[in-house]
């Protein structure tokens, strides 16, 4: 997996999906969620957005594993692995859209109830280490599928995901009935069970990424930021039962090379991170659920972080200095996802000319305008060739004439949830309300519209 040498922390997240996607293509379409593949060029924004969120929403509950529920790593086999891989971070998202089904609609409340408590029971069983979970399971049998030869145990960020997930899960299905109770309990238990401290490595001041009952700390990679990894920081800061001390934020996560910017790119200054922010996914995984709108804390303002990140990749698209075919208003957004040569991190420092649809679509909140603009031009102009059942492939390159055939879960979920976030902002305040998030995001010295968090 080729990475930009600037971007170490996001190193071992991508290199195993270095290989070229096979195009043999898993189909497990049945009674669902409808779909259409025809293109309606006279379609307003407003059922626009609905069609993408809804046909994306497939890929989490048409196409989910038939045995746990989890998300599919991807929509074609996984190399090496076959059809049974399913990924823990992007069934964090998958949940979350979810619910944003079920708001809309598309679901009945019910249903998607009893599916979410099959897959808690699932998970319950299955295999964690120190309550955390791995990157990769098997669907079907719970046990941990290796994402590198050392990489076969506990993966905390992924584990971030999955749960800034369940517990916005947990928010919504409150209802006083035994399934939904069942689901509440269930999701607590899995929480409270995440043993943050212990990735601490024995009391150091950062929190590590991985633990392996074989391998131990061997991977060695410590998150420190600005990169995708906050939330794991905000969760590990929540717990109840195995918390970190807020040393370990301000000591950790913010002590690092790549911390702090303050540099001024296509006119928009960026407080935190990269020179020209990263691959888009810095700002949308951890906020899928975190709300940053008035979101502050000693080195931040969160709104601004994020929405500069965008605008300044959308920026660099427009400007388009290396000259690939194709980039400009209605067709930007660098992230990480697969390209002609495999998978890589994309971004205005790392640049091929691959535009992926997740990077503009999940960015709504942040760039309305632009993001729609970037909507009607995929679904319009390039419709027949990246648009499928669940919603768009994960990427495109006009300059290669290449276009992907495949979907991945980590860029799928993202879509739905931030098109929702902007419509309706219902997944930020979900997350939002969980008391516990409230309690460590007042040990960290957020505050949110200069308002320090209640003490519950």
């Amino acid at each position: 997996m080729l990475v930009n040498k600037i971007m170490p922390v996001i190193a071992m997240l991508l290199f195993s999906w270095a290989a070229v996607a096979q195009k043999k293509t898993i189909k497990q379409d049945g009674a669902g969620i409808p779909y259409t593949l025809k293109i309606d060029k006279h379609i307003s924004d407003s059922a626009l957005l609905d069609l993408v969120q809804q046909q994306t929403l497939r890929y989490f509950w048409d196409f989910a594993h038939p045995v746990s529920g989890m998300a599919r790593e991807r929509s074609n086999e996984t190399p090496s692995y076959g059809n049974e891989v399913v990924t823990t971070g992007g069934t964090g998202f998958g949940v979350m859209a979810i619910i944003a089904g079920v708001e809309r609609g598309w679901i009945g409340r019910d249903t998607a109830a009893r599916f979410l408590l099959k897959m808690v029971k699932w998970l319950g069983k299955a295999d964690s280490y120190h309550g955390v979970f791995p990157h990769w399971y098997d669907g079907a049998t719970g046990k941990t599928i290796p994402f590198s030869r050392k990489d076969d145990g506990a993966d905390l960020v992924e584990s971030s995901f999955l749960l800034q997930g369940l517990l916005c899960v947990r928010q919504y299905f409150d209802a006083d009935n035994p399934v939904e109770l069942g689901l509440r309990n269930r999701i607590n238990s899995l929480w409270n069970e995440v043993e943050w401290d212990y990735f601490t490595r024995g009391g150091r001041e950062v929190l590590y990424w991985h633990w392996s009952a074989n391998n131990g700390w061997a991977m060695n990679f410590p998150l420190r930021g600005f990169n995708e990894c906050l939330i794991t920081y905000v969760l590990a800061a929540s717990s109840v039962r195995f918390p970190v001390s807020e040393r370990v934020y301000h000591q950790g996560w913010a002590q690092s090379d790549f911390f702090k910017n303050g540099r001024t790119f296509f006119g928009y200054q960026l407080p935190l991170g990269f020179d020209y922010g990263g691959p888009l996914f810095f700002s949308q995984y951890s906020f899928l659920g975190l709300n940053p709108r008035g979101l502050k804390d000693r080195y931040a303002d969160y709104w601004i972080q994020n929405q500069h990140h965008s605008l300044i990749n959308y920026a660099y698209c427009v400007a388009n200095p290396k000259g690939f075919k194709g980039y400009g208003e209605p067709c930007w957004g660098l992230t990480a996802s697969d390209d002609p040569n495999g998978y890589d991190a994309h971004s205005p420092t790392n640049d091929n000319g691959t535009i992926t649809p997740t990077a503009a679509l999940s960015a709504f909140p942040y760039t309305p305008q632009q993001s729609m603009k970037a909507l009607r031009y995929f679904y319009t102009e390039l419709g027949d060739k990246i648009w499928r059942e669940y919603g768009f492939t994960d990427a495109f390159n006009l300059t290669q004439n290449w276009y992907s055939q495949n979907h991945l879960a980590i860029d799928q979920g993202p879509i739905v949830v931030m098109i929702e976030n902007y419509r309706s902002g219902l997944l930020w305040k979900l997350f939002m309300s969980c008391p516990e998030v409230q309690a460590g995001l007042k040990k960290l010295g957020f505050t949110v519209d200069g308002r320090v968090f209640n003490k519950n």
